[in-house]
């Protein structure tokens, strides 16, 4: 599964967790409105898991455009220095979407 549909899936899991807590509360349900506010909960963890995923995915990806960036430039190839300084924007990109 990938991240954007665990992140799919688990706003879904919140939202529902959100009506059934809510329900709970009108018709005054204690156990209803707690197992809402449970599902509600294990939601955000499933989203804040996807983004941690792609945080890391977005961590090493910088690192080795950064890497092949140098590596370019040591070797005098300006085509490897901004294949590897594109990567690495693209990778600050991902952590920065993920926060």
């Amino acid at each position: 599964m990938s991240n954007d549909s665990k992140r799919a899936e688990g706003a879904a899991e919140e939202l529902g967790g959100k009506i059934k807590g809510g329900v709970g509360k009108l018709i005054g349900n204690e156990r209803l409105e707690a197992e809402g506010k449970a599902r509600e909960l294990q939601g955000k963890a499933k989203q804040e898991g996807a983004k941690a995923a792609e945080r890391t995915k977005g961590g090493v990806e910088e690192a080795v455009g950064a890497a092949k960036n140098r590596v370019g430039a040591v070797l005098g190839s300006e085509r490897l220095e901004v294949e590897g300084r594109a990567q690495e924007l693209r990778g600050e990109d991902r952590q920065k979407a993920n926060r």
